[in-house]
């Protein structure tokens, strides 16, 4: 029998590995030893991780990113023979953009009310009240202060992104982290994944997003 995973997926961040995980983890997904979430350490980082997996026929490699950093993942894909023009064509290669960040998505996603609720279950609640007292943020709309206070300390975001995605219904799941999601499912439903990414090299009207 093979070991190792069978899926691969290129997270920006351990913030997001956990909320992938967490998701993963509520859906039943089977992900233990079968799926490697993996932390970039920043997409921009994501060129040198796809040369070294494309190569191999027996994993499905996927990924995730922020909107801003698109044209990262666009330059990496074309650099491993997989040009886009849109991010339509990167999600059809299972790689999958957040509407700013999976942060923002999760956030909107719940709404400033349920997100609150799951602050005070972390015992952060009075913390954010105080971040927005700051004279900086007390005027932002709320969904914005709690995406900002989400990400102002590393270990915060992580705990924070893990208990939001947590916290997400079956039929809440925000588009991008659904589809990762589900991909991540065929994938390992399917025996014969079969090549990691499948080409729009034929396409004669591709365009690469320019530099973010």
């Amino acid at each position: 029998m093979p070991t190792g995973p069978r899926v691969v997926v290129l997270l920006e961040g351990r913030s997001d590995v956990a909320a992938v995980r967490a998701v993963l983890r509520a859906r039943g997904t089977p992900a233990e030893g079968a799926v490697e979430l993996v932390d970039m350490g920043g997409v921009t980082n994501v060129r040198r991780h796809l040369v070294g997996l494309v190569g191999d026929a027996r994993l499905r490699v996927l990924g995730l990113a922020d909107v801003a950093e698109a044209p990262y993942l666009a330059r990496a894909l074309a650099a491993v023979g997989q040009p886009v023009r849109s991010l339509e064509d990167m999600a059809a290669l299972g790689f999958h953009v957040c509407d700013r960040d999976l942060e923002d998505e999760l956030v909107r996603t719940l709404g400033a009310a349920r997100v609150q609720e799951v602050l005070a279950g972390l015992g952060l609640l009075e913390r954010f009240l105080a971040f927005q007292r700051q004279l900086a943020w007390h005027q932002r709309p709320v969904e914005h202060q709690l995406r900002r206070f989400a990400g102002t300390t590393s270990g915060r975001k992580v705990l924070v992104a893990e208990a939001l995605a947590s916290a997400l219904t079956t039929t809440q799941v925000p588009p991008p982290l659904a589809a990762l999601v589900d991909q991540v499912g065929a994938a390992l439903a399917d025996p014969a994944p079969g090549p990691t990414v499948r080409t729009f090299a034929d396409r004669a009207d591709v365009e690469l997003p320019g530099p973010p």
